[in-house]
C-alpha cells in the first residue's frame, strides 16, 4: 500500500507540474491561416502569396503559418468569400468584381475607361477612394486589406481588328457574367454573350463566340492565340484583386498580429504588381510572336467609346453613390492635371 501510495503522489506530482508546461505549449502552436486563391502556384498569384506567407511566418517568429490553397480548391471566389463571413476560412484573394453583390461600391472598379493607366489605379486604389470602398466590408463580415493587380483587360476576336467601336457591330463577344460588362458591349454595339470562364475555349474554338476580352496574361496562359488572329489593346477594364480576412477570425487576433498581416499585405501587394505588369509585358510579345495580329486603340477612339457609355456610367454612378462617383472622378482630373 505505501508503494502504491507513493506512485500516486508521484503521478500528481508530475500532472501538477506538466499543466502549466502544456499550456505553455499550446500557447506556442503557430495559429494557422488558409489562405485561398483561384490560380494555380506557378502564377502571378500564386508567387505573391508565397511572399505573404513568408513573410508572416518571418515576422511572427513562426507563431503564425499561411496555408496557401490555390487552383480553386477552396472553391470559387463567391464560395470562398461565404467562407470567410460565416468564419470557416481565414482569408483569400480574389476579383473585386465577384464582391459587387456584397458590397456595392465594389462595382466602382467595373467602370469602362476609368483609369488610363496603372499609375493612375495605383493612386485611386491605394488613396482614400480605394480605402473608403474598402472600409464598406467590415459590415459585412469581411475585412479588406490592400488591392492587387489583375491588369487591364484587351480584346480578341477572329473576325477582324476593333480600331472603332463601329467595329463590334457583328462580333459575337464572350463577357464575365456581370451586368456592367454586358451593357458596356451591347452598347458598343457587341453581341455579348454571358458565359463562364471554364467554356470559353471550347467556345471560342467552334465559333459560338467569335471573341472575348482579358489580360494579356490570361491570353496567353489560355492559348486563345490557338483560335483568335486579333488582340485589340482596348485597356478598357482595370481590373483589380482584393486580398480579404474574414472578421470573424480577424476581431481575434491581437493587434501585433493585425499588424503583421497588413504589412505582409502591403509587401505581397507591391511585389505582385511588378511581377504581373513584367509578365504582361513579355505575354504581349510572347502573343504577337505567336501570330497574332495587334492594333491599338488611338487615344481619340478612346474618349469616343468612353462617350458612347455615359448612360453606363450613369448607372454605375447611381448604384455606387454620387457622393463616391464624384469625389472619383475629381481625384482622377487631378491626377490628369485637370482643375
Amino acid at each position: 500500500m505505501p508503494n502504491i501510495r507513493r506512485t500516486l503522489l508521484a503521478a500528481t506530482a508530475c500532472a501538477v507540474f506538466a499543466s502549466p508546461m502544456l499550456a505553455v505549449a499550446q500557447d506556442i502552436k503557430p495559429r494557422l491561416i488558409r489562405f485561398g486563391y483561384g490560380l494555380n502556384e506557378q502564377s502571378n498569384q500564386g508567387r505573391a502569396v508565397k511572399v505573404f506567407a513568408d513573410h508572416v511566418e518571418k515576422a511572427s517568429g513562426g507563431k503564425m503559418k499561411v496555408r496557401a490553397i490555390g487552383a480553386a480548391a477552396l472553391g470559387p471566389d463567391t464560395q470562398m468569400q461565404q467562407a470567410l463571413i460565416g468564419g470557416a476560412q481565414e482569408m483569400m484573394v480574389g476579383s473585386t468584381a465577384t464582391l459587387v453583390g456584397i458590397t456595392k461600391e465594389m462595382a466602382l472598379w467595373d467602370t469602362p475607361f476609368l483609369f488610363n493607366n496603372s499609375k493612375e489605379a495605383d493612386a485611386i486604389l491605394d488613396g482614400p477612394i480605394g480605402k473608403k470602398v474598402m472600409d464598406k466590408l467590415p459590415e459585412k463580415g469581411l475585412v479588406g486589406l490592400v488591392y492587387w493587380e489583375n491588369g487591364f483587360r484587351n480584346l480578341t476576336n477572329s473576325k477582324r481588328p476593333v480600331q472603332k467601336f463601329e467595329d463590334f457591330e457583328g462580333i459575337k463577344l464572350r463577357v464575365m457574367q456581370n451586368n456592367v460588362f454586358l451593357e458596356s458591349f451591347r452598347t458598343l454595339g457587341a453581341n455579348a454573350v454571358p458565359m463562364p470562364f471554364s467554356e470559353l475555349f471550347t467556345a471560342l474554338e467552334t465559333k459560338t463566340v467569335d471573341g472575348q476580352e482579358n489580360p494579356y496574361n490570361t491570353i496567353l496562359s489560355s492559348k486563345f492565340y490557338e483560335v483568335q488572329k486579333y488582340l485589340s489593346v482596348t485597356n478598357h477594364v482595370y481590373s483589380p484583386w482584393i486580398v480579404t480576412v474574414s472578421k470573424k477570425w480577424w476581431d481575434q487576433l491581437s493587434k501585433d498580429e493585425q499588424k503583421i498581416l497588413r504589412d505582409a499585405a502591403v509587401i505581397s501587394r507591391d511585389f505582385e504588381r511588378k511581377d504581373t505588369r513584367e509578365e504582361a509585358g513579355k505575354a504581349l510579345a510572347d502573343l504577337k510572336g505567336k501570330g497574332m495580329q495587334i492594333n491599338e486603340l488611338s487615344p481619340a477612339e478612346t474618349a469616343r467609346m468612353r462617350d458612347k457609355l455615359t448612360a453606363v456610367n450613369a448607372t454605375i454612378a447611381t448604384n455606387v453613390g454620387m457622393d463616391l462617383w464624384n469625389e472619383t472622378q475629381a481625384a482622377l482630373a487631378k491626377l490628369r492635371g485637370g482643375k
